[in-house]
């Protein structure tokens, strides 16, 4: 059975006023909610089943996110009384996703990726000896610096002009493995595992959108509504 989370927990701080009343991977560009097009594609992938860990205004996104309207099954794990950022909430999921491999997603971004390669992926990525696997791209205006290095099918933390993290991967819960539960974010966590040689990465080079300001937001809506009205 192939699993993919999706992070859709954090308060959207940055996107203030309007995640005051609805979550981050609710809000709309191109006539649908962030987060549906994550599942769209995760289910025409053949993905079998999705979990959604939810927090801020969580039952917003239990009642959007209907497992008969994407044909997944959907399960959320749910943090109290705070998220527990992408590490704590990745670790608090595992007994939802079980032992194998699985894909996880930032349900704040919007990415034209190709989720059916991420699922041969997956099925493929117990064989490896690595621990998680990254796609990159070029950086976005609002991210020069770059956060990894891909060198020779490897994610490495210097050595190299470095690429940005899309926030898609896939993981094996060895990854976490040991760490105590709580909050706590997953890039130092693949920092280390970097080290020792356990990430692969790829370049991903396809449309792919950060939507961390509401005029982010804006632009892809307009980007996404020119489309449909020029098909």
């Amino acid at each position: 059975m192939t699993k993919a989370l999706i992070f859709a927990a954090g308060f959207g701080e940055r996107m203030r006023p309007l995640t005051d009343t609805t979550p981050k991977p609710l809000l709309r560009v191109g006539g649908k909610a962030l987060i549906e097009y994550h599942l769209e594609k995760l289910s025409a992938a053949g993905f079998d089943e999705v979990v959604i860990n939810v927090c801020h205004l969580a039952e917003q996104i239990k009642q959007h996110c209907s497992a008969s309207r994407f044909g997944l099954a959907i399960r959320f794990s749910e943090e109290a009384p705070l998220p527990l950022e992408t590490g704590g909430g990745m670790l608090q999921a595992l007994h939802l996703l079980g032992d194998a491999p699985f894909a996880a997603i930032n349900g704040d971004v919007y990415c034209e990726f190709d989720a059916r390669a991420l699922r041969i992926g997956l099925e493929n990525f117990a064989q490896s000896s690595a621990l998680a696997h990254l796609l990159l791209i070029d950086n976005p205006e609002h991210h020069p610096e770059g956060d990894f290095v891909l060198r020779e099918g490897r994610a490495m933390t210097c050595g190299g002009s470095k690429l940005t993290f899309t926030g898609i991967g896939i993981y094996k819960p060895a990854l976490l493995a040991g760490l105590p539960r709580g909050a706590f974010k997953l890039a130092p966590v693949l920092r280390e595992a970097m080290n020792f040689g356990h990430v692969s990465a790829e370049h991903f080079r396809g449309t792919w959108v950060d939507v961390g300001t509401p005029a982010r937001l804006l632009a892809l809506d307009d980007a996404l509504q020119a489309r449909v009205n020029t098909a």
